[in-house]
């Protein structure tokens, strides 16, 4: 089921099949911001990763003695979600854990997922709810896919990549699907980054994030741009499938990141996973906003 939601200045449709957002249209400049899901190049617009942000190693995790298998990115990206509330500016969905779901991992959850348009932009926000009677381990985040270029007349090479607080980052290589967690570096994010294909030759551009943070999509060509920015979620991934000459780029805002190369497997020991009560509740969200 797809539901549109939309102010005077602003369109959105979401698919309650992954709660994923797939369309986000300026009726004031007439641009479409999401890419389109061509699955020549990918065919995802902005899917929900959960119950973790990218690969386990060797696709697979222990918890309390009992191995569990799970593919990239978890899978609530692939699951039907309930609508809780619409409204014409805003839409809430959730996925409850049921026997499918535990039969990966054990754990009872809610988890509410958020659209809500305003001003020039779209704020999602998560909230996960631990109905377990123990710890949960878990990882979220977003990896939603903007067109580049903006505009017919452009090119992928015409826009970069802008950063705010523009400083240095602690930036994470990959070795394949996995983090390389000695070979940690300082990104230069203190400065504007082109876009040209090369740049993802070894896939995502990974950074460590504190406070508040934005990262826009920007060409000199032109007035129009697209940014997220959101406050205290510890990772963020920039991303194109290289290989491809693919029309978009994801930035992907992450409260997890995929195992490390040494990962133990125990998943109360994995790098950057979040734990949450019993009964308690955790949020976050994001912004992008569009000129």
């Amino acid at each position: 089921m797809k539901v549109t939601i939309e102010t005077d200045y602003l369109q959105a449709t979401i698919d309650s099949y992954g709660a994923e957002l797939q369309s986000l249209y300026s009726k004031e400049h007439k641009i479409e911001y999401l890419w389109k899901g061509d699955p020549e190049f990918w065919g995802r617009h902005a899917p929900v990763l959960f119950p973790f942000v990218g690969s386990l190693k060797d696709q697979q995790y222990t918890h309390q003695g009992q191995t569990y298998t799970m593919g990239q990115h978890g899978f609530a990206r692939d699951m039907e979600f309930s609508l809780v509330e619409q409204k014409q500016d805003e839409v809430t969905f959730v996925l409850k854990s049921d026997e499918t779901t535990k039969a990966v991992y054990p754990f009872d959850f809610q988890l509410f997922i958020s659209y809500q348009l305003g001003g020039d932009g779209i704020t999602t926000a998560y909230r996960v709810v631990n109905e377990s009677n123990e710890t949960m381990y878990f990882s979220i985040g977003g990896h939603p896919a903007f067109n580049v270029p903006l505009e017919e007349d452009l090119t992928f090479e015409d826009y970069y990549l802008k950063t705010s607080p523009m400083k240095s980052r602690i930036q994470i290589p990959l070795v394949g699907p996995l983090v390389d967690l000695e070979h940690r570096t300082l990104g230069q994010t203190n400065a504007t980054i082109a876009f040209t294909r090369d740049l993802f030759e070894k896939d995502a551009l990974i950074y460590e994030t504190l406070g508040l943070n934005s990262f826009s999509i920007c060409s000199d060509k032109s007035p129009h741009s697209v940014t997220l920015s959101y406050n205290n979620l510890p990772f963020v991934g920039i991303w194109s499938p290289y290989g491809k000459e693919a029309p978009f780029v994801c930035v992907e805002p992450w409260s997890g990141v995929a195992d490390a190369i040494d990962a133990s497997g125990e998943l109360s020991e994995k790098f950057g996973i979040q734990k949450l009560a019993s009964q308690a509740e955790f949020f976050s969200k994001y912004a992008i906003t569009v000129k």
